[in-house]
């Protein structure tokens, strides 16, 4: 059986109880170009906002934001039939890391939190670029992109309050 087949956002597979998709459709891609542009994005994230990713941390934000991001999807996109890419989360994860930024009080942050924003209402309203899509093989989900911004900004919160509340895993 096919890794598509078992792993990848299918609503219709979710709605009868493979949940586990709402996480794993983000890890899955279209071809080998989709894939080595989530990589090459997650990489400059990393690089960008390193200061805020211990590994424990960033393995709890990176799988937070994948869940966030299937359920965002799942719950007010019902029209959306099936997903796979990691942009959505790669969108929360620049979200975040725009948002610590700011916390910790870089300037920069504004810039890049307002820039995400413009990106993805832009998107929203005139749809991805046609070279993107012919490059993936598939309609690009722009709203996976404005879900993760969203997941991006609630993670800040959750994150904050976990740290409070548990004060020694944060270290």
């Amino acid at each position: 059986m096919e890794t598509d087949s078992l792993l990848a956002f299918r609503r219709s597979a979710i709605t009868n109880g493979e949940y586990w998709r709402l996480f794993t459709g983000n890890l899955l891609h279209t071809n080998q170009w989709h894939l080595l542009m989530n990589l090459a994005g997650l990489w400059v994230l990393l690089l960008l906002f390193k200061p805020h990713f211990k590994v424990l941390s960033f393995t709890f934000i990176f799988s937070a934001l994948c869940l966030l991001q299937g359920l965002g999807l799942y719950l007010f996109y019902p029209g959306l039939l099936g997903y796979v890419g990691l942009s959505g989360m790669l969108h929360g994860l620049f979200t975040y890391g725009a948002i610590r930024d700011i916390s910790t009080g870089l300037k920069s942050g504004y810039l890049l939190l307002l820039g995400v924003i413009i990106k993805v209402g832009y998107e929203q309203i005139f749809g991805a670029s046609v070279q993107v899509t012919e490059m993936i093989g598939a309609r690009v989900a722009t709203e996976a992109h404005l879900v993760g911004v969203i997941t991006g900004i609630l993670s800040v919160g959750l994150f904050s309050l976990f740290a409070n509340l548990y004060p020694k895993a944060n270290n």
